[in-house]
C-alpha cells in the first residue's frame, strides 16, 4: 500500500472523473466513494449479533473488528470505491404472477443468471486495471460479498442509496433490484455526500414479510427470513415456517416486490443475470424430478450452487407440500419418500402429509 504523500501529484478529482466514465463503460449504473469511518455501522451489527438475529450465521462474528474497520482487514486502505450493477431479469409483475402460479417454483431473481460474484468481481477487476494503467501501482482488493465487508453501510455511506427497512440499499431513481460490489484502495480519492433514508413512514416490507422476520425498521431476525431458512440455513426448515415458504424454494423477494420505490425499476441490459435453463418459469415437480447430475450441469455457473443437492430437494419438498394437490405432486413427493439423506425425507414426509391432511379436509 501506498501513503498519501505518494499520489501528491496526481489529480484527484480528474481521476475520479475518469474512474467514473470507467464504471459505466464497464456496466455498472453508479459508483461512490467513501472513507473508511464505519463507526455507525459497527455499533448496529454488534446489537444485531447481540440479539442473535444472525442465527447460524457464525462468519457474522467470527472476524471481530475486520468487518467494520477496513484498514484492519486491508491495512492502507483510506478509501472504498462501492459499486452498483442492475439484475432485475424481468418486468415485477411477471416474478410476481411466479409467486402467485401455484405450480412454479419460485427463485429470487437475483439466483435466475450467472452468479453475480463472478461478473461483479471480473468487472472490478477490470477497473483496478484501468486505474493501475492511468496512476501505476496502488493498494488495492476487490470484494463482492465474499469477505468480512459491510457492503451495504459502505453504499449507503457512498451515496449509492439507503439502508431501507428491510435492509436491502435502496436507490430513489431505480429501486432495490442491484447487487453491489467493492474496492479497498490506498488512494485518496474525493469522497460522496452519503445518502439517507426515504421510507418515511412506509411499512410495506414489514407488512408483506410472509415469516414476519422484519421484527422493526431497520431490524431483520435471519433466522425468520425466508432467504436464510432455504439458503443459508443447512438443516431442516422449521415446522413453523414451512406453510409460509409457499413456493419459494430459493431465497425470497417479497420485500422488494411490494417495495413502492421498485415502480421505478426496470429490467437489466446485462446479458449475464438473463434466466438460465427457465428457471424463472419451472414448476416444481420437474425441478424436483432433477437427478444430481442435471442438477450440477443446469446450475453451473450460478449461485444456487452454493446451497447443494440436497437442500436443493428440501426446499422443493417443502414448496410441493404447499402445492394444490395432484397426481403428478402426489407422485413426485413419493419418489423421493426413500431418499438416502435423512433431511430430504423428512420433508419429503411433512409434504406428502400436507396433502393427506387436505383429502381429509376435501372430504
Amino acid at each position: 500500500m501506498k501513503t498519501e504523500d505518494d499520489y501528491a501529484v496526481t489529480d484527484m478529482l480528474a481521476l475520479k472523473s475518469e474512474l467514473q466514465s470507467w464504471c459505466r463503460e464497464l456496466g455498472f449504473q453508479k459508483v461512490g466513494i467513501t472513507d473508511i469511518d464505519l463507526s455507525i455501522a459497527e455499533q448496529r451489527l454488534s446489537d444485531w449479533l447481540t440479539a442473535k438475529f444472525h442465527g447460524s450465521m457464525d462468519y457474522m462474528q467470527r472476524h471481530g473488528s475486520k468487518r467494520s474497520r477496513p484498514d484492519e482487514l486491508v491495512p492502507g486502505t483510506i478509501r472504498i470505491i462501492s459499486v452498483r450493477m442492475n439484475y432485475l431479469p424481468e418486468a415485477q409483475e411477471q416474478a410476481i404472477e411466479r409467486l402467485d402460479d401455484g405450480k412454479s417454483a419460485y427463485i429470487s431473481r437475483y439466483a435466475l443468471g450467472r452468479d453475480y460474484h463472478k461478473v461483479l468481481k471480473g468487472r472490478l477487476r477490470a477497473l483496478a486495471r484501468r486505474i493501475e494503467k492511468r496512476i501505476g501501482d496502488f493498494g488495492y482488493r476487490v470484494f463482492v460479498d465474499s469477505a468480512p465487508v459491510l457492503e451495504k453501510a459502505i453504499a449507503e455511506k457512498a451515496g449509492l442509496g439507503w439502508v431501507g427497512k428491510h435492509t436491502n440499499v435502496i436507490d430513489r431513481t431505480t429501486g432495490s433490484w442491484f447487487f453491489v460490489g467493492e474496492l479497498y484502495t490506498d488512494i485518496p480519492l474525493p469522497t460522496d455526500k452519503a445518502e439517507v433514508s426515504h421510507c418515511g413512514s412506509c411499512r410495506a416490507c414489514i407488512d408483506v414479510c410472509p415469516t414476519e422476520a422484519i421484527v422493526a425498521p431497520y431490524s431483520l431476525d435471519a433466522r425468520r427470513c425466508i432467504s436464510y431458512l432455504t439458503i443459508e440455513n443447512k438443516g431442516a426448515i422449521p415446522v413453523e415456517f414451512r406453510k409460509a415458504i409457499g413456493n419459494r424454494i430459493y431465497g425470497c423477494d417479497d420485500c422488494q416486490l411490494f417495495c413502492p420505490w421498485n415502480k421505478f425499476a426496470k429490467p437489466t441490459a446485462e446479458d449475464d443475470f438473463a434466466p438460465r435453463h427457465n428457471l424463472g418459469t419451472a414448476k416444481m415437480v420437474d425441478l424436483f424430478s432433477w437427478d444430481e447430475a442435471t442438477w450440477l450441469t443446469r446450475t453451473e455457473g450460478s449461485a444456487i450452487r452454493r446451497i447443494g443437492y440436497e437442500r436443493w430437494l428440501r426446499n422443493i419438498a417443502v414448496a410441493l407440500g404447499n402445492a394444490k394437490s395432484s397426481p403428478d405432486v402426489i407422485a413426485v413427493l413419493e419418489s423421493r419418500s426413500k431418499h438416502d439423506s435423512d433431511m430430504v425425507r423428512e420433508h419429503v414426509e411433512w409434504a406428502i402429509q400436507q396433502h393427506r391432511t387436505m383429502e381429509t379436509t376435501d372430504v
